[in-house]
C-alpha cells in the first residue's frame, strides 16, 4: 500500500508499567509516516522492544491512546520468534507467500479437473473451470509465482538459513532467527518491525539485509546496537531512556556526533 508522507501510526500519552511498579514507558508520544525509516536505540530494559510490541498489536496491556490507520499490513521480527513445530525450514519460509503457494496449488488443482467426466460432460462447469484458470494464471503473472522457488532460494542463502528440509524443532535459536527473519522479508508488510535483526547474521547476511531494507519502500521501524547497520538506513532516531523518548529528526551517527557534543559542553560546564 503505497501512501507516501501520510502519517499511519500515532501513540498519544503512552504509559507501561510491568508488575509490580516497574515503569518502562511514561508518557510516550510519537508517529510515523508511511515509508519512513526509524532506527531505535537505548539501554537494555528502557522499552525498546515493548514499543515494538504495542505498535504490532501484541502487548494492549498500556494506558494511553495507540491510533493506527486501517488497512495497513504489520510483520513483526520478535527476539524469540514463534515457529510451527514439525515443519521444515522451507515450509516456515513459505509461510510469507502463502497466498502465492496457495494460488499455485489451486492452478494445479484446476488443470487436474480438467480430465474429470463430470466437467468434460457439461459446458458451464466447464467454461467455469476455464475462467478460473484465467484468473489464477493473471495472478501467477502478476506475483511471478513461477520462480518463487528460485526467490525463496535466494533469500534463505543470504541469510544463511539452514537446509530446507530440516525440521525446525531441531534449530538453534539464531537459526530460529534467521528463519523467521526470511519469513518476514518475504511477506512484505506495509510496516516491519523488527527487533535487533542482525543478531546471528554473519558480515555478509548483515550487508544483504541492509541493502534489502534501503530498497524497501516500506515503512521499516529497528531496534538495533549496530550502529553500523543503522547508518544509511534511517532518517529518524528514537532514542530511550529515563522513561521517555526523544525523536531526533537525523541519521545514526549525526545523531552520535551531537550526542558526543552535548556531553563534552556538559562536562565543561560541570568542570
Amino acid at each position: 500500500m503505497a501512501d507516501d508522507k501520510k502519517i499511519i501510526f500515532s501513540m498519544v500519552g503512552v504509559n507501561k508499567i510491568f508488575p509490580p511498579q516497574k515503569q518502562v514507558l511514561k508518557n510516550i508520544y510519537l508517529s510515523f509516516f508511511y515509508g519512513a525509516k526509524i532506527g531505535i536505540i537505548g539501554l537494555n530494559g528502557s522499552g525498546k522492544s515493548t514499543l515494538l510490541k504495542i505498535i504490532a498489536g501484541i502487548d494492549k496491556d498500556y494506558q494511553g491512546e495507540v491510533v493506527f490507520s486501517p488497512g495497513y499490513s504489520v510483520g513483526y521480527l520478535e527476539q524469540d520468534p514463534k515457529l510451527e513445530p514439525g515443519k521444515t525450514v522451507k515450509e516456515i519460509v513459505q509461510e510469507g507467500v502463502q497466498e502465492i503457494v496457495d494460488t499455485l496449488k489451486e492452478y494445479e488443482e484446476v488443470n487436474e479437473r480438467f480430465g474429470d467426466p463430470e466437467v468434460l460432460e457439461d459446458p458451464d462447469k466447464m467454461d467455469a473451470l476455464i475462467n478460473r484458470q484465467a484468473e489464477l494464471q493473471d495472478k501467477i503473472d502478476a506475483t511471478d509465482a513461477w520462480n518463487l522457488d528460485s526467490r525463496l532460494e535466494r533469500a534463505m542463502d543470504a541469510l544463511r538459513c539452514p537446509p530446507e528440509d530440516q525440521v525446525v524443532d531441531t534449530l538453534s535459536g539464531g537459526e530460529r532467527r534467521r528463519v523467521a527473519l526470511c519469513r518476514l522479508l518475504l511477506q512484505q508488510p506495509d510496516v516491519l518491525l523488527l527487533d535487533e535483526p542482525t543478531n546471528h547474521l554473519d558480515l555478509d547476511a548483515i550487508e544483504w539485509l541492509e541493502e534489502f531494507l534501503i530498497n524497501f519502500e516500506n515503512t521499516v521501524i529497528v531496534v538495533s546496537h549496530d550502529r553500523d547497520f543503522l547508518d544509511g538506513l534511517v532518517s529518524k532516531v528514537y532514542e530511550f531512556g529515563n522513561q521517555k523518548v526523544t525523536e531526533h529528526l537525523e541519521g545514526i551517527y549525526e545523531f552520535m556526533q551531537r550526542k558526543k557534543m552535548e556531553n563534552l559542553r556538559e562536562l565543561e560546564r560541570k568542570n
